[in-house]
């Protein structure tokens, strides 16, 4: 192979959203780029396997629990029909519509898109070999600048790294190579419940096991509480304070044992085990010792301002830059990014990161939660209006859902919203904006919201920070 040297401003590392997000403004601001993946098209872990297709099977068992819920409402379809190569190709279609409409878009822009790998050999310039073979990429990159955007991919420590097709991740569950008809979850985090929640629709006996005292842990108590109740219905099994302490392969399914408050030790026996106990991040970048690149301890790429690291001429966005391990993080931090090497002055850090839980219901919640104020010791007022007195919830037969706010009591700002209900993932973002505007209770009461709709959650649970909601019992007056 003709040994070749491209020479580029701007080389971006892994084509995810932070990846090509960066490298799209980057070109738009002037700079040539050049952005290197292994994958034949951009889009990264989030379109590949991750964000998009989990949210295509989501849909398609929510249709399931919906036409199942039917029956209630005097409408009967009977038994579903499944065609699981159907469903696979409707989900490969969308991915390959939107990696193939970011291929184009990178053409349009003149980004040169690289399939291959990439290690460096100093901090200005990198060795690329290729993903398959005979392929036609640069043996070398010199550049002025390099974001890394590499990601992170799912977690297998100890006792849960058994190599056997039927232990899978959340790639292998995204799969859909089969419904088994027991599976156990490992993690009742949301990777865990967002794919429980999928194979459990079309038909498996799910099982979820979880270390801490409930699930989804990451979020407050009493948002969590509107998923456990709903997800313990269509679970088969769920243990809390439980870890697994062994996987075996046997000839009829894995064997698990479990460790936790029934003392039980006897091996339970699954068709298949998903591991969903969180991810690390490919901060493993070949040569990457020949750089002032930081990691710390768990091996997140440290970064300052402006997504900078240690060393100068490198930045890094993303996942691999540490929690929370979201795809909208990883477009802001692109932007911040690319602000930095044209010499712009870094943005404010956001308040208000959603995170949601693509769930039935969904959980979302940005800003400062109770717990966190709880922890910092910080005093927090909370409002809560439950859905149960919203009209247009109970149109839609889903009365379980709650909204919450969580205000300073002095100064009456917003610091944080949270959301538990259908289409949760749609309503937080109005409470980002409230957040991130430093929004009070009386901004968010005084603005009109249509009804019936369940965006009126919002003010209603703004008004009874006040104790005028009319929806809600009068409160008591104080002597």
């Amino acid at each position: 192979m003709t040994e070749t040297t491209d020479k580029t401003d701007l080389v971006v590392i892994g084509a995810g959203p932070g990846g090509y997000a960066a490298a799209f403004d980057a070109a738009d601001r002037g700079l040539s780029v050049t952005l290197v993946d292994a994958s034949a098209q951009p889009g990264g872990v989030c379109l590949h396997r991750g964000c998009i297709p989990s949210k295509a099977l989501l849909h398609a068992a929510k249709v399931l629990t919906d036409a199942r819920d039917a029956s209630r409402w005097g409408i009967g379809f009977g038994p579903p029909s499944i065609d699981l190569s159907a469903l696979r190709e409707w989900k490969t279609q969308i991915v390959e519509r939107l990696t193939g409409g970011l291929g184009r878009l990178a053409a349009q822009r003149s980004v040169r898109y690289v399939q291959g790998r990439a290690a460096f050999t100093g901090p200005h310039e990198l060795a690329i070999s290729p993903v398959v073979a005979g392929g036609e990429v640069p043996s070398r990159i010199a550049f002025e600048h390099a974001i890394l955007a590499t990601g992170s991919r799912p977690a297998r420590p100890g006792p849960l790294a058994l190599d056997d097709a039927r232990v899978i991740d959340s790639t292998g569950a995204l799969a859909l190579e089969r419904v088994p008809p027991a599976l156990l979850v490992i993690g009742g985090g949301y990777i865990g419940l967002e794919l429980g929640t999928v194979y459990g629709a079309l038909g498996s006996a799910v099982t979820v096991v979880e270390a801490t005292s409930r699930l989804l842990p990451g979020a407050d108590a009493d948002l969590a509480r509107v998923i456990a109740r709903r997800f313990s219905r269509l679970a088969s099994a769920v243990h809390l304070d439980t870890t697994v302490t062994r996987l075996a392969a046997g000839p009829a399914g894995i064997e698990v044992t479990l460790d936790g408050p029934d003392g039980s030790t006897e091996p339970q026996r699954f068709d298949a085990v998903l591991v969903a106990v969180g991810r690390v991040p490919n901060s493993d970048i070949a040569g990457l010792e020949t750089t002032r690149v930081e990691r710390d301890g768990r091996g997140f790429v440290r970064v300052g301002d402006g997504q900078r690291t240690a060393e100068p001429s490198i930045l890094a966005v993303g996942d691999v830059t540490g929690e929370p391990l979201l795809a909208h993080k990883a477009f802001h931090e692109a932007r911040v990014a690319v602000d930095a090497i044209v010499g712009l002055a870094a943005a404010p850090a956001p308040r208000a990161i959603p995170a949601v839980v693509f769930t039935d219901p969904e959980v979302a919640w940005c800003g400062l939660t109770e717990a966190d104020a709880a922890a910092a010791g910080r005093a927090v007022a909370t409002a809560t209006f439950p859905w149960g007195a919203s009209g247009r919830a109970l149109t839609l037969d889903r009365p379980e859902g709650v909204t919450k706010l969580v205000v300073d009591p002095s100064t009456e700002q917003i610091l944080g919203v949270g959301i538990a209900g259908t289409g949760a993932g749609e309503l937080i973002a109005e409470g980002v904006l409230a957040v991130e505007q430093q929004a009070t209770a009386s901004d968010l009461a005084s603005a009109i919201h249509p009804h019936p709709t369940l965006s009126e959650t919002l003010t209603e649970a703004a008004d009874a920070f006040f104790g005028r909601s009319v929806h809600l019992p009068r409160p008591r007056r104080l002597a």
